[in-house]
């Protein structure tokens, strides 16, 4: 009889993989990709109980507090200060098109009223629901929200820690549940999808907690995650909302774009994004605007707005977004520091977003002067450092024209007749963050 029931299993489960192996995404899903694509700018938003603390979201890991102890942190996150309109404008001011906020990080504090766990932010003093007040200030203006969702847990004892690399010093002892834990997973997953209006995206993470190392091509993991049950739920619940999984390999079957941690798509300058780059879906990369994702008292190293902005650029001439990160204090505030470097980017889209915006990847790959994005007939040539006095490229298409974007000096180039090779002076004034030029093609 077992064996039986084990194979009935099996073929259950091996036709949901094939379902989501063969996934086709709908007309709605579709059009959310196109926005994606054409969005360019996101904001990311790491918060929770361990803002508390002050030393980052892996601070329970990193210390290796005890379940018991982290939890009397509930008693101490009291985001009084937290203000949904200010975090929007906040990102609308600066250019960005969609924002994704941790529902539940690694230390499994959930930021809304689920049912599923009292570890949450309603059972703090404070009390309140905050993807439900951010979700209803978004609608208001016309914001995408999607939903940050750890995989992996340092808190629960049904997640199988045990195999895992990382939460090993949080004091489980008792054996873990993994069906439970998963059922668990599908349910949070199911209130977020069926309580919140239109969700725009879930970003996973976590699953290299289940691996041997840090490999970017091996998707050997521990523990069956069931992709195809939880990504074809997603997709049943909410047919727009575009699947993502921060697992550092290739995309697997059912997901919608491809993630690059602190990594441009293929450079994996932080050993962190090795894996190779889809060709066909929609690309992002997540960035920090200082070393830290969570709230870090001590974390001064931010990042210029020039960097930032670069940042962008670099991202654009890879086809890809960038999704930049922000860790509000404990209070709910973001910090005075973020909060500037926001609103110069936004400053410098105002002016010059049409080169970013709805763009294409360049004919080249992002070189060390800097990047080609382009849309329709215009390519636009974004200096971000001056190396020589000429630029030399093997230009795809005849030129009509080329003007500069920031400067009023006449551009000077000479393409080939034959080659289409283009040499471009750069005689021009070079602009504090981007000299652009814009090239309209025959």
């Amino acid at each position: 009889m077992k064996k039986i029931l084990l194979t009935a299993m099996l073929a259950m489960l091996s036709l949901s993989i094939s379902a989501q192996a063969n996934y086709v995404p709908s007309k709605e899903n579709l059009e959310a990709r196109k926005f994606l694509e054409e969005a360019r700018f996101g904001m990311f938003v790491h918060w929770g109980a361990s803002s508390v603390l002050s030393d980052g979201e892996w601070v329970m890991n990193n210390r290796n507090i005890k379940v018991g102890d982290y939890s009397r942190l509930i008693n101490f996150f009291d985001p009084q200060d937290f203000d949904p309109v200010a975090w929007v404008s906040m990102a609308k001011g600066a250019g960005m098109k969609y924002i994704i906020f941790v529902s539940r990080h690694h230390d499994s504090f959930s930021n809304w009223d689920t049912k599923q766990s009292e570890w949450k932010i309603t059972e703090t003093r404070y009390g309140k629901d905050v993807i439900k007040l951010l979700a209803e200030e978004c609608k208001k203006q016309d914001m995408k929200l999607g939903f940050y969702y750890s995989t992996l847990d340092w808190y629960r004892s049904d997640y199988q820690w045990e195999t895992g690399r990382t939460g090993k010093g949080t004091g489980r002892a008792g054996k873990s549940d993994w069906p439970a834990y998963i059922n668990f997973m599908k349910a949070q997953l199911t209130e977020l999808l069926t309580e919140y209006g239109p969700v725009f995206a879930i970003w996973f993470d976590g699953h290299w907690d289940q691996t041997d190392h840090e490999n970017r091509t091996d998707p050997t993991s521990k523990v069956n995650w069931h992709y195809d049950e939880i990504y074809s739920l997603i997709h049943s619940l909410q047919p727009q909302c575009l699947v993502a999984n921060n697992h550092h390999l290739p995309p697997f079957p059912g997901e919608d774009y491809q993630i690059f941690e602190r990594d441009l798509p293929g450079e994996n300058k932080s050993g962190l994004s090795g894996q190779s780059v889809s060709e066909k879906l929609p690309l992002e990369t997540c960035e920090t605007i200082n070393d830290s994702w969570g709230y870090r008292i001590t974390d001064n190293k931010y990042k210029s707005t020039k960097q930032l902005v670069h940042t962008l650029v670099r991202a654009a001439g890879y086809g890809a977004n960038l999704l930049l990160n922000v860790g509000p204090m404990p209070n709910g505030e973001i910090q005075s520091e973020c909060v500037e470097r926001l609103v110069g980017v936004g400053a410098w889209l105002e002016k010059y977003g049409k080169t970013v915006y709805g763009t294409q990847a360049g004919f080249v790959n992002p070189q060390s002067w800097g990047a080609i994005t382009r849309r329709d007939k215009s390519y636009f040539i974004h200096i971000l450092q001056k190396e020589s006095e000429e630029l030399t490229l093997d230009f795809p298409v005849k030129i009509k024209e080329a003007k500069w974007l920031n400067s009023t000096t006449k551009a000077e180039w000479k393409q080939e007749a034959k080659t289409n090779k283009l040499t471009l002076k750069l005689n021009v004034p070079e602009d504090e963050i981007d000299t652009i030029l814009e090239i309209t093609v025959k």
